[in-house]
């Protein structure tokens, strides 16, 4: 394909950072593993293979800021920035299921250029360029066109960093579950997305995800044809994290039970 300057310059961040990922899952009981707030994990995979990105992306593009996941802001006030999550399903990651990814986004503000997210397990890598489509290993990707919700597969996360709307999500849960065909939870955003761009899935949603989660995933939907908002059905999702993704077709439906389950609505105090 013939891919923007700066997709090839992420394109080759992933792909190498991908060959030190493999590396690092196959020797993960040689890795340091601490725990991050809110319950989430970290290991010294997270770290290397962010380092490994941001080499590539900074000797490219050095006027770019990054915003990354393990490293944070950096040149926070650059006209362009890259958003980067070094390995999206650490959870997996360590304890040895094959379902992760690497993710780099290009913004602008808070406009999405471009999208790269690699899986180096399926050697599967999602391209999405700002009005130039979405592609997997160079095929290009339409989200499906299935009309009934009763027929779709959906995806979610559960709210591990906010057992305060446990109930709330739990409530959206039950409503989908007995609305749709079936629903699978798999640990990688950024690949609950692409999947949904390519029409593994029917639909996404998911509560307070990070910018580095969604990214990269939400431009490549958009690109496949796909809706991407927040839970108030705007575009607020890089702010608030929440996230609802589908066809056109499906998602004011998916979007409809989610507000009744008062999953929208701020926990009382």
């Amino acid at each position: 394909m013939n891919y923007a300057p700066h997709t090839n310059v992420a394109i080759r961040a992933a792909r190498q950072a991908g060959v030190r990922a493999i590396d690092l899952f196959l020797r993960r009981h040689e890795l340091e593993v601490r725990s991050k707030a809110h319950g989430e994990w970290v290991s010294n995979a997270d770290t290397t293979v962010e380092r490994e990105i941001l080499y590539h992306l900074k000797k490219g593009y050095p006027q770019y800021g990054i915003q990354a996941e393990e490293s944070g802001w950096q040149s926070e006030g650059a006209e362009r920035r890259w958003i980067v999550d070094p390995i999206d399903g650490t959870d997996n990651f360590i304890h040895g299921i094959p379902h992760f990814a690497l993710s780099i986004a290009l913004a602008a503000g808070d406009d999405l250029l471009m999208g790269v997210v690699f899986d180096p397990v399926k050697d599967e890598l999602y391209v999405g360029e700002r009005g130039r489509g979405a592609f997997l290993n160079d095929r290009r990707m339409r989200v499906n066109q299935n009309h009934l919700l009763s027929r779709a597969l959906l995806a979610t996360g559960f709210p591990a960093k906010r057992k305060e709307i446990l109930t709330p999500y739990l409530d959206s849960f039950r409503l989908l579950c007995a609305a749709c065909h079936g629903i699978r939870r798999q640990g990688s955003a950024a690949l609950d997305l692409c999947y949904t761009a390519d029409g593994r899935y029917d639909g996404f949603w998911e509560e307070g995800l990070a910018p580095w989660d969604i990214a990269a995933g939400a431009l490549i939907l958009q690109e496949a044809g796909g809706l991407m908002t927040d839970f108030a059905g705007e575009g607020g999702f890089l702010h608030s994290g929440n996230v609802v993704a589908a066809n056109a077709a499906i998602h004011g439906r998916i979007l409809e039970k989610i507000q009744a389950s008062g999953l929208c609505r701020p926990p009382s105090p």
